[in-house]
């Protein structure tokens, strides 16, 4: 892991206001330590929220590319065959 800035839990402690405020203003996450290493990451909610998004996509990219590897495809023409046989069901 390579964070731009590590503080102690301790400065957190007494800091906790500015910490919050830097995040927020520079969305750099900020790295706590306990005992010299890292335990926790304090980050801004829309930092966070991408990074969830960034890895849901990822999650379905994955899902794609092993539906694929074992042959879970359909082609394009049978796809649109199917829309319409839904389609028409449907009127």
């Amino acid at each position: 892991m390579n964070f731009s800035n590590i503080q102690p839990i301790s400065y957190l402690k007494t800091n906790t206001s500015d910490v919050v405020k830097q995040v927020q203003e520079t969305r750099d996450p900020v790295a706590i330590t306990v005992n010299g290493r890292v335990q926790a990451v304090v980050q801004d909610p829309v930092s966070y929220q991408k990074t969830q998004d960034q890895l849901a996509m990822l999650r379905i990219l994955a899902l794609g590319r092993k539906q694929i590897e074992e042959g879970k495809v359909i082609d394009h023409d049978d796809v649109v065959a199917l829309l319409e046989a839904e389609d028409n069901a449907g009127s």
